[in-house]
């Protein structure tokens, strides 16, 4: 744990940050503000595409996407990034995917370029592919599949199913163990659909989900609405100066130092958008699509939807209750500041516990493609069920282990899976088109 520790804070101390954010800045200009369009991506999303190749339509690859990303990220890692960051973590965190829209855009671009038909008909690709046939670097590729499926079988299964057995132990005292064997055979029973039957799950899991959180926490933020507009004060001063939330009061566990709060607020921005993992460009390759820039900038909204929306939002909630109740996250861990505001409401811990447990049902499905892929690209078809028996398995195996040795594992292995792909989008940067309305009328 203190070598994880050690390697992650060096990691994401400086060179993690200055890489993602140079990244994420220099596309942002490549591609003339990309972000711009970001509403014409969500009426996109909605559109059908009727000239387009692929396998499933731009809708269901999207709520594959955000399946995938709108995890315990967006509740237990924002909460954990307020505690050891303080509030200007949020601020960090939100900028992370306002900026990561446009690194978003360029890894599905190269993903949709390179995308390649298997002997079935299906569509395939992601990063691995950019980086064998676009850089000539197949051992970079290899690298990168071997990351992603180490953080299949981490962001995507160990975080995920800690959560739902942490969540249903503690609100409904069931035994770990029971619904980490439940949950295994679900997800195992989704999984085994392929492609097609995690979209259409996805398509309609993913709007119910988020609707149900968003719906709450719009109601703690109108009981806490006098503290709304000092809360996004307090966050966007704390990123910037040394200040810090009532720590004495809440125990002292508030970080309070700029480096902190861009610490982890920038690698918990990256642990739930994941732009620049490449992992949201695998599953964009499946799509019906006439053009890369549509389809990149259908996905690059799956970035806004899940930090700037929904961890903007998390964020608030938790800043606002402890500025109005400095002491209600007393006896709280750092993942459980979030609880501590949903009791505001009736049945509030009812209802981020079965937000929680949807969200991470909904990442464990999206995230066992992403790692199906890479097992492919290494292993060939005939590697996929020992994959996805082993994934199923490893959802026991999560359920029960330590959340911090999880955590730290994530950050490292992130970063890990993060480098290849940014040096191939940067190395391709000039085949990486702004979007075109002509193009997509």
């Amino acid at each position: 744990m203190e070598t994880l520790k050690t390697i992650n804070n060096f990691l994401w101390g400086i060179p993690m940050p200055a890489l993602l954010f140079g990244v994420h800045i220099y596309f942002t200009f490549h591609l003339k503000g990309v972000q711009k369009h970001v509403f014409k991506a969500i009426k996109l999303s909605v559109t059908p595409e009727k000239h387009g190749e692929g396998d499933i339509s731009s809708f269901a690859t999207l709520s594959h996407t955000l399946a995938a990303t709108i995890g315990t990220g967006n509740i237990v890692g924002i909460s954990t990034a307020i505690a050891l960051g303080g509030a200007g973590a949020v601020f960090w965190c939100w900028l992370t995917g306002v900026l990561g829209m446009a690194t978003s855009y360029a890894e599905t671009f190269l993903a949709i370029l390179y995308r390649r038909k298997t002997e079935d008909g299906t569509y395939i690709g992601g990063p691995m592919y950019a980086l064998e046939y676009g850089l000539n670097k197949k051992w970079l590729a290899v690298i990168f599949c071997f990351c992603t499926l180490i953080a299949s079988y981490g962001v995507g299964c160990s975080t995920q199913a800690r959560a739902v057995t942490e969540t249903a132990h503690t609100l409904w005292g069931l035994s770990e163990c029971f619904v980490g064997m439940i949950i295994a055979v679900i997800v195992g029973l989704v999984i085994l659909g392929g492609v097609k039957s995690i979209g259409s799950l996805c398509s309609k899991l993913v709007p119910t989900m988020a609707l149900f959180y968003i719906i709450g926490c719009i109601w703690i933020l109108i009981i806490n609405l006098p503290y709304v507009i000092p809360s996004f004060t307090l966050i966007i001063r704390s990123a910037f100066l040394p200040a810090k939330l009532p720590a004495a009061v809440v125990g002292g566990f508030i970080g309070s130092t700029i480096r902190s709060a861009s610490r982890y607020g920038i690698a918990r921005g990256l642990f739930t958008n994941e732009a620049g993992l490449g992992s949201a460009a695998i599953a964009a390759s499946s799509a019906k699509t006439s053009t890369p820039d549509r389809q990149a900038l259908i996905t690059m909204s799956a970035t806004f939807w899940d930090t700037v929306v929904m961890c903007g939002i998390t964020g608030l909630v938790i800043v606002s209750n402890l500025l109005k109740n400095p002491s209600s996250a007393q006896g709280y861990s750092f993942a459980e500041l979030t609880t501590a505001a949903f009791k505001a409401i009736p049945y509030g811990e009812q209802i981020l516990g079965i937000s929680l447990i949807l969200f991470a049902i909904a990442t464990l499905i999206g995230w066992s493609y992403f790692g199906e892929k890479a097992v492919e690209y290494l292993f060939g078809k005939s590697s996929i069920n020992t994959y996805r028996l082993c994934y199923t398995i490893m959802i026991f195996v999560g359920s029960v282990m330590s959340l911090e040795l999880v955590w730290e594992t994530t950050d490292l292995v992130n970063a890990c899976m993060a480098i290849p792909n940014l040096i191939c989008l940067l190395l391709l940067r000039h085949q990486i088109m702004p979007y075109s309305n002509r193009n997509n009328p």
